[in-house]
């Protein structure tokens, strides 16, 4: 079946895996949301370590697509995923299953790689925990499973490998290996020392664009799912670059804003600053965009830390929920998760009266995120307007209290809450954008809220 029964043509098909969810979201040729399935990204811990489950991922989608079929005449699929991320296939499949980042690898195996990974000041890429290095992920699978590991013909940054899987030719791309995996320099824009110590060239596939359409689906594939035979299966691109790409380029001269990708991870990213300001310690990285330059970043594990101090029982605060925070000195201090940020290594901790409630947690959860986002904008010397994008535009209190603090700086926030999306779009109908509403937020101006930060702040310092 491959007629719209509503007359829709050339819709796109998204598939977003994020770290925590995945989503498959069909769009019309204007951009707008046609019909969304989501379902979590659960990790198995059978096998030889913790892997992602990519076979249930595979079939949840051929379901979808399956049904999405019958909604609009599908023109493309476009996968976005998480970084860090990698797949070694041969011709059959995976010969090893694709590793979850946050598996730690054996602390001797540290050492070892520590020797092999290139200089922070070649690819930008700053030394972190677990395998959110894909380099060091790859070094210890090569180490540790030499067999497999030269069975693969094919190394797959993860949102290639499904594009692989569906059109069955297989490609790289920039975005995917330019985010902290220690392959590659984003300055020169080459492989990394690393590639060539381990002999991995002749495994990376030519690089192909992001918005590269790489063929047709396979024939099995069309027939399983009623796609038509000219839909296109599109090269694909890392998660938060997808979320950059509507502010790659000057809009009348005004320069490129600064961009919280938010979800999971948030990422502020500040597209024309220079990148002699990086900081390995602080966990700042210079990320690749789509068209291969270099962009300025740093970020934390906000959705996660968030969801720690929130709990489970979600419950939206009120601007006195948060005044209460401020007046009582309630505070929030990093942090609350083991997975990177400028603040790696520290243990979060609570200091003052303890929320009592459920809209108390959800307050300090998002104090505590606008600090730690203000921080992150301060450290890359972004004094621009600055676009909020993702699971924080749901939050009505984020965007107004970083207006607060950064006085002078337009601070908006898109009316979608998932730019990765607008993104993958984007990548079939490269050089358009969807017609995405933004609004300028005004600034949340609560009694001793400056203060505040500047407490907070101070109480960073006494902690070193």
């Amino acid at each position: 079946m491959s007629g719209a029964t509503d007359g829709t043509t050339d819709a796109t098909l998204v598939l977003d895996i994020g770290k925590t969810n995945v989503k498959l979201v069909l769009l019309d040729a204007a951009g707008a949301v046609l019909a969304e399935r989501r379902s979590p990204n659960t990790i198995l811990t059978d096998g030889p370590y913790p892997h992602h489950d990519v076979e249930r991922i595979w079939h949840w989608m051929l379901d979808g697509m399956t049904e999405f079929s019958s909604l609009a005449t599908i023109g493309a699929i476009v996968p976005v995923t998480h970084g860090a991320t990698a797949a070694l296939v041969d011709d059959d499949g995976l010969v090893l299953p694709v590793l979850d980042y946050e598996f730690e690898p054996p602390a001797a195996q540290a050492a070892t790689y520590q020797a092999l990974r290139p200089a922070y000041d070649t690819t930008c890429s700053p030394l972190l925990p677990a395998g959110l290095n894909l380099g060091r992920q790859l070094a210890w699978q090569a180490q540790t499973f030499p067999a497999e590991f030269a069975q693969a013909n094919h190394l797959l940054m993860y949102p290639q490998y499904w594009a692989w899987r569906l059109s069955g030719v297989a490609a790289g791309e920039v975005t995917s290996l330019g985010c902290h995996t220690d392959l590659w320099q984003p300055a020169r824009q080459q492989y990394s020392q690393l590639v060539e110590r381990m002999g991995w060239n002749a495994l990376l596939p030519p690089l192909q664009p992001a918005w590269a359409p790489l063929g047709p689906l396979k024939a099995a594939l069309l027939a399983h799912t009623g796609l038509p035979a000219s839909c296109q299966v599109i090269c694909g691109i890392h998660d938060s670059n997808a979320s950059l790409l509507r502010h790659l380029a000057a809009v009348d001269g005004v320069a490129q804003p600064a961009v919280l990708s938010t979800g999971t991870w948030v990422i502020a990213a500040a597209p024309g600053k220079p990148l002699d300001g990086l900081r390995e310690r602080s966990d700042m990285l210079a990320n690749t965009n789509a068209l291969g330059q270099a962009v300025a970043c740093i970020r934390f594990m906000g959705g996660r830390e968030f969801g720690e101090l929130a709990g489970a029982d979600v419950q939206t605060c009120t601007v006195e929920d948060l005044q209460r925070l401020i007046d009582q000195q309630t505070m929030a201090l990093p942090c609350f998760s083991q997975a990177g940020g400028p603040f790696a290594g520290r243990t979060g901790s609570i200091t003052g009266p303890a929320p009592v409630d459920a809209r108390q947690r959800y307050a300090l959860a998002t104090l505590y995120c606008v600090l730690v986002s203000d921080y992150c904008l301060a450290q890359l010397g972004a004094d621009g307007a600055v676009v909020v994008e993702g699971s924080y535009t749901g939050n009505p209190w984020f965007a107004p209290l970083l207006a607060a603090l950064r006085p002078g700086q337009a601070i908006s926030s898109t009316d979608d809450t998932s730019g990765t999306t607008c993104g993958g779009w984007m990548l079939h109908h490269w050089g358009s954008a969807p017609a995405v509403r933004s609004s300028v937020a005004a600034p949340l101006v609560l009694n001793g809220w400056s203060a505040y930060r500047s407490h907070w702040l101070a109480a960073l310092q006494e902690a070193l």
